[in-house]
């Protein structure tokens, strides 16, 4: 007797005629979400953005080798010496400076915006990872053990939700060395400011991921995993977890912007990135005193950051709906 091999012999050995055309393939959950994630056109426009911003940041050094500009180097000769502004139209944008000059000094914008991707991408999506870890465990932990861990850590989450974090940030930025743990002063502010925020910005993905632990925690499948003996770790990160990787996917993607922003935002106050490394919130700052005269200068750096915090707030929008079981799309 002849064992049949594929749905079709299968199909043919209990008389059901073939259909013609390609065979049918199951698809994964993850396969049904690319595909509708491929339908938005906007999520997927803003992830190239993302893409292309990441890129900038690991190779911006040498955009700016290949292009002859150096993000620090003044060209005072392309100012007017009379009002500090760049020579010619909309901040002297011209083929070789395509962004324009800065004022007063004359540093090209391009280098120093192409060079500014890094540390709001560093902070961000460091921080947002430190966060989301602390967030999970300790949302995780609180959720499936209840009782008086979970009052326990629910009390802490609340001191960490009530804590001025931009006070402490603009505090601590105010007082940080120029050199500590073998780093200058650019490195000991992006650790600074990741740390900060990573240790205490994780009270917001805790209390989401102690909820969705809760309403899973008595489902039929973590009962059989308590039956047959599996550990609490076990059945926390290998049983209930994955089962919550879509919201914590898309929150990942919605907490980044918020830290870009809130780099951005330390470095307009002169706590976030040192002078003279470039910076779209120092940037920012100092355009303040030109955007009258020069609101290029003001431009430039101000859609950098709107795009940015756009384009992750876009794709976060784009995962939402295509990890979401009952979208409609």
């Amino acid at each position: 007797m002849t064992v049949p091999n594929t749905a079709a012999d299968e199909a043919a050995e209990v008389g059901i005629p073939a259909i013609p055309g390609n065979p049918i393939e199951g698809r994964s959950l993850g396969r049904i979400a690319w595909d509708r994630l491929k339908r938005d056109k906007l999520a997927m426009a803003s992830g190239a953005f993302i893409a292309l911003l990441i890129l900038l940041a690991i190779f911006a050094d040498v955009i700016n080798h290949a292009m002859g500009l150096d993000p620090n180097q003044f060209n005072g000769n392309l100012v007017d010496p009379g009002s500090l502004l760049p020579y010619g139209a909309r901040g002297g944008m011209s083929f070789n400076h395509p962004f324009g000059l800065e004022p007063v000094n004359g540093r090209d914008l391009f280098a120093r915006i192409v060079i500014g991707v890094r540390p709001s991408l560093i902070v961000a999506l460091a921080a947002t990872a430190l966060q989301m870890v602390f967030g999970i465990i300790i949302g995780s932990v609180a959720g499936y053990f209840g009782g008086w861990t979970d009052g326990i850590l629910s009390r802490i989450t609340d001191v960490f939700l009530a804590f001025p974090i931009l006070i402490f940030l603009i505090a601590i930025g105010s007082i940080i060395p120029s050199q500590a743990f073998g780093l200058g002063a650019y490195g000991v502010h992006l650790v600074v400011m990741i740390a900060v925020i990573g240790i205490f910005s994780w009270a917001y993905q805790a209390r989401l991921i102690r909820g969705l632990v809760l309403s899973l925690r008595d489902r039929e499948f973590v009962d059989a995993a308590r039956v047959l003996g599996a550990r609490p770790s076990r059945i926390i990160f290998r049983e209930i977890l994955p089962n919550l990787a879509s919201p914590i996917l898309v929150y990942t993607s919605l907490a980044i912007p918020a830290n870009i922003v809130l780099e951005a935002y330390l470095s307009f106050l002169g706590v976030g990135t040192p002078p003279p490394n470039a910076s779209w919130g120092q940037m920012l700052s100092t355009a303040v005193d030109f955007y009258q005269v020069d609101p290029a200068f003001m431009l430039v750096p101000g859609l950098a950051v709107f795009l940015t915090v756009l384009a992750f707030n876009l794709f976060g929008d784009g995962l939402r709906d295509a990890l979401d079981p009952r979208a409609g799309r």
